[in-house]
C-alpha cells in the first residue's frame, strides 16, 4: 500500500488560526502510522487566496483533499477513513 501523504501548512494564516496544535500532529502521525503516513510541513497551500472555496485557516491536505479549520481529532479522523480503520 502507497503511503498516505499529510501536508500540514506552515504558513503565517494558518498558524495564527491555530495551526500552531498541529505541530504534535506529525509526531502523532508517525508513533500511530509510520508505515502508512508521510507527513510534512508545507510553506504555504494559497489556500488562503482563493475566492472562499475553503471556508478557512488552519489547512491540511490528507492524500489531497483540503481540510479546513484544520484540528488534531479531524486530521486524525480523515487519515483513519483514508486507511480504512476506525476512528
Amino acid at each position: 500500500m502507497e503511503k498516505i501523504e499529510v501536508e500540514i501548512c506552515m504558513g503565517t494564516t494558518c498558524f495564527i488560526m491555530g495551526g500552531e496544535s498541529m505541530q504534535e500532529l506529525a509526531s502523532i502521525l508517525q508513533r500511530k502510522y509510520p508505515d502508512k503516513v508521510d507527513t510534512k510541513g508545507i510553506v504555504c497551500h494559497g489556500l488562503c487566496n482563493t475566492d472562499c472555496q475553503y471556508s478557512k485557516a488552519p489547512y491540511v491536505k490528507v492524500a489531497g483533499d483540503v481540510i479546513s479549520e484544520a484540528t488534531v481529532d479531524k486530521v486524525l479522523s480523515a487519515v483513519n477513513k483514508k486507511l480504512g480503520e476506525e476512528a
